[in-house]
């Protein structure tokens, strides 16, 4: 039985990896003034977050159409698909799992939608995961619950330049509320089952990046591990040379798509990891 795999642009898959796997990425909206652009395509990630703070209007995001979904699901089961997982973040943060929802109807059981509670590559490595395990043969039962266990254990923190744009989203009640002189504090955030939570506040961005490092070292042993920024790879680069981690894969060094990062803002360092237990 043939699994083929749909995810979206939030998900933060290396494009190498996406085409090593055959996995399926529909691309999330990103509003900028009266234009519109589907995520990685007309709009590079580093021209983005050059130009996120002097934007006079501040960019929103949206999800896929439920039919962009219909045509890819419908796409791969000419292709000779049996199956199809697609993975999404969680409706508590996004659109999209509820526009691939409404999507998966029209294909009664043949389409399984899996809400990761997560973004980034908290999401993508649960993706990855299943697409490793479809490679090795493995049936459907047991790729889900793989999957299920990669999202119990997958961790995503994020030190954030500032709380301004976080507030701005006005996703997160907390930061709604945060103001003043407050927004000049640095949060150390988590998400965890689609609830982002702060863990701290720092003024300096070397004593978040000391709190970045103790996360990680509370996790013990990885299975996995991204360092994540937003258009700050010599900071993402540099606390990978300082951390030094054992892994048995490489790991990866993103810089987050924009569809996240316009609610985060730019100079964001962060990590998702798999720890083995």
């Amino acid at each position: 039985m043939k699994i083929s795999l749909v995810t979206d642009s939030t998900s933060d898959i290396p494009e190498e990896l996406r085409l090593m796997h055959g996995i399926e990425v529909i691309p999330a909206i990103l509003n900028l003034g009266d234009k519109s652009y589907e995520d990685g395509y007309g709009l590079s990630r580093e021209e983005f977050y050059q130009r996120l703070p002097s934007l006079p209007v501040p960019p929103t995001t949206s999800a896929p159409s439920v039919g962009s979904f219909q045509m890819r699901y419908e796409r791969l089961f000419n292709a000779g698909a049996a199956y199809i997982l697609s993975f999404h973040p969680p409706d508590s943060l996004s659109g999209i799992f509820n526009a691939a929802r409404l999507a998966a109807e029209q294909f009664g059981e043949r389409v399984r939608v899996i809400d990761s509670g997560q973004l980034t590559l908290g999401l993508g490595f649960q993706v990855l995961a299943a697409a490793e395990a479809i490679a090795s043969g493995a049936v459907l039962d047991d790729i889900l619950g793989l999957v299920e266990g990669i999202k119990q254990r997958v961790r995503v923190v994020a030190l954030l330049d500032t709380i301004q744009y976080l507030r701005r989203s006005g996703r997160v009640s907390w930061a709604r509320a945060m103001v003043g002189e407050l927004l000049n504090i640095k949060p150390l955030i988590e998400l965890r089952f689609g609830i982002i939570e702060r863990l701290a506040q720092v003024r300096t961005r070397s004593q978040g990046i000391l709190r970045l490092t103790e996360s990680l070292n509370s996790w013990g042993p990885l299975e996995r591990l991204a360092i994540l920024h937003t258009n700050a790879e010599a900071a993402a680069r540099q606390l990978l040379a300082d951390l030094k981690p054992r892994l048995p894969v490489p790991p990866l060094v993103v810089n987050v798509t924009t569809i996240i990062g316009t609610h985060t803002g730019p100079n964001g360092l962060g990590l998702a990891a798999v720890p083995i237990s």
